[in-house]
Formats: structure tokens, sequence, C-alpha cells
């Protein structure tokens, strides 16, 4: 049984076609890198793949169940989504920090989050931070941190890398390597050839919304 499994699935936008009959199976900790040309509709894809939006024809499947069997806001505690331009919200880093919590009605884990931002090569002294203070990698780590405070089965991103500088993103590599090695299922949008095929088992290739080719690595 596969994970995560688009049948047939397409996608249309103002009568545009983003993507067609688009049919994948993603398989428990997968590390999938997606790669093609800019517009080529690969964060319409992870969009889907984290029910941001609907499909226009065809099924996607959780755990062999239908995407519209989940409450949304359930079904994204599952599945995260980390865009290319991270959000962070509010005033401070705990408020962020706090937010998964909140929503959870569960008191803040100190002994997790302190163990991400060390992960992340960062203190909780962050904590006390103003977030309009922080450079672009920092942000970009603290979006992290906050999607992973309870882990998801599914790790969705967007490009996540490609504003950071060498330190940064070596990282957030590895990082994500080791989420993987635990068990985490990766999806992972890059432009980046050696990036692509760093750590990941499957290289998805989308062009003109549609896949051209679907390879294994290793």
């Amino acid at each position: 049984m596969s994970l995560l499994e688009f049948q047939n699935v397409s996608f249309n936008n103002e009568g545009k076609s983003i993507l067609n009959d688009i049919s994948v199976q993603i398989e428990e900790n997968d590390f999938i890198s997606i790669v093609g040309p800019s517009g080529s509709g690969k964060s319409t894809f992870l969009k889907l793949c984290s029910y941001l939006i609907s499909p226009t024809k065809g099924g996607i499947l959780f755990k062999n169940k239908n995407f519209t069997s989940y409450e949304p806001t359930e079904l994204r505690k599952n599945i995260s989504y980390c865009f290319q331009t991270p959000y962070l919200f509010g005033d401070t880093v705990m408020e962020n920090i706090n937010f998964p919590f909140s929503i959870r009605n569960r008191n803040p884990d100190q002994k997790r989050i302190t163990a991400l931002f060390s992960m992340f090569h960062m203190t909780t002294a962050y904590l006390n931070k103003d977030v309009r203070n922080l450079s672009g990698g920092e942000k970009q780590r603290i979006a992290l941190i906050r999607s992973l405070l309870f882990k998801p089965e599914i790790l969705l991103l967007d490009e996540i890398t490609s504003a950071l500088d060498v330190t940064n993103t070596n990282i957030v590599e590895a990082v994500i390597n080791t989420l993987n090695k635990e068990g985490m299922t990766i999806l992972w949008v890059t432009h980046n050839p050696e990036q692509s095929r760093k750590y990941a088992n499957k290289l998805l290739s989308i062009a003109d919304g549609e896949i051209k080719s679907w390879e294994v690595i290793k």
C-alpha cells in the first residue's frame, strides 16, 4: 500500500491546464526530488499533496483513503508544506513556536523545542527575538522548526534552500536527510541538479504539467 497516491489527477486554473493526468505512487520513507522548468506545475503538485487545493479531475489517496474522506486540517497535521519564502507571523519567534501546540490544546514541549533548535544549529535564545530582525536563513529554519514540532508523516519542501547561503543550505539538507533516515517521507522541489540527487531515492521530473520521467536513483 502506498502512503500517497495520485490517480489520473488533473488541475485547471481559470481554464488553463496546470497539471494533466498525473498518476504516481509515493511509498513510506521515500525521499523524492521533484524537478522541472519554472512554471511546469511542481508547486501545484505540492499544493495538491497537502490539500491546499483540490484536483479538477482524478483522486488523491492518503493511506488508501481519498483526501475527501479526511478533515482538511487533520490531514495537514500529517502532511506539512514548507514554502520557498518562509512566513512568520506575530512579533516574536515564541509566538510561532507556540502556535502548533496551541491549536492542539497542548502545552509547549520544551525538550522537543530545544532538540529542534539544536538540530538547526540555533539556541532557544531565538525564542525572544523579533521575527522582523531575523535573516532569511534564520526565518527559514524557524519555519521548518515550526513545521516539525509535531512530526508529520510527509514533509513537502518547495525550494526551501534557493535563497540560502551554502552554510545554511548544508544545515537544512543535513536535518532533512536525518528526518528521512528516521522514517519521514520527503518530497522536495529543487532546481539544483546536485541537490536533487544528493539524498533522494527517486527523481520525479515534471514539465508542461505532465510527468516526463520517474527515476529510481538508489
